[in-house]
């Protein structure tokens, strides 16, 4: 009980970024009216968030551009999928692009965040892990993220061909000097499940809505739980090439 309490602990720390990121969510839509749109404060406080985290040593300077290429990744998919209408942001601001607010970014840039953190507070070490298979398919889901509205979807064929190629993929990490480890792509579908309960909190706190969601808020489909733990698996793939842990000397 003592070593979950202290995974749990640790696990909240490295969650530091996206605890933040929803307390501002809820601060602003409980907060009166205000001068600046919803969407503009919301840019200005992940910015305002992300140089806190620099300047306190939470992240270091390659944690930092690896989150950066995190939100640039999501900004991305969030332009496409704004676009063919899989989901929407009603309201009106100034830093909308497409239809999409320039914040949305840092919804990614937490998941990043927190993978970095991880990486570092959990002492994480990858072994079996196929360095040249695993950033390709990973690649491959994104690319297939962006292009199953025109193309055929082919996420969980894509999924069945990652799945084997992180077989035998173990990850280690360290809670209260204890050595643990967990099949990586279990981890993936563990966080991957978080971040979908995630998603109901942000839908529901108006971060953005599904057309099911347009005349009232109801719960997110399960189905994006899976995509959650596609993407994972594509910004695990990304932080480890970016951040200074990703390619630990304890890696094989």
């Amino acid at each position: 009980m003592r070593q979950l309490l202290r995974f749990g602990w640790t696990q909240a720390q490295c969650c530091t970024f996206s605890v933040l990121l929803f307390a501002g969510m809820a601060a602003i839509r409980v907060a009166p009216a205000l001068p600046l749109a919803r969407y503009d404060l919301l840019l200005a406080y992940g910015i305002a968030l992300t140089a806190l985290m620099w300047t306190l040593g939470v992240e270091s300077g390659r944690d930092v551009v690896a989150v950066l290429a995190c939100h640039v990744l999501g900004l991305a998919l969030e332009l496409v999928k704004v676009r063919v209408g899989s989901w929407s942001y009603p309201e009106q601001a100034l830093s909308k692009i497409g239809g999409v607010p320039l914040y949305s970014g840092f919804m990614y840039a937490a998941v990043g965040s927190y993978v970095c953190c991880a990486w570092r507070m959990l002492r994480l070490r990858v072994t079996g892990y196929r360095r040249v298979a695993v950033p390709l398919l990973a690649g491959a889901v994104f690319v297939n993220f962006l292009t199953d509205h025109w193309l055929p979807d082919v996420r969980w064929p894509l999924a069945a061909m990652l799945a084997v190629a992180l077989w035998g993929t173990t990850v280690h990490y360290t809670v209260g000097g204890r050595d643990h480890r967990m099949p990586l792509a279990f981890s993936f579908v563990l966080i991957g499940f978080f971040l979908w309960l995630a998603e109901n909190i942000a839908t529901f706190l108006g971060a953005w809505r599904y057309p099911y969601q347009r005349h009232g808020w109801r719960p997110v489909s399960t189905h994006e739980w899976g995509s959650w733990a596609l993407l994972i698996a594509v910004l695990f793939a990304l932080v480890r090439l970016l951040a200074p842990g990703g390619q630990g000397r304890a890696d094989s």
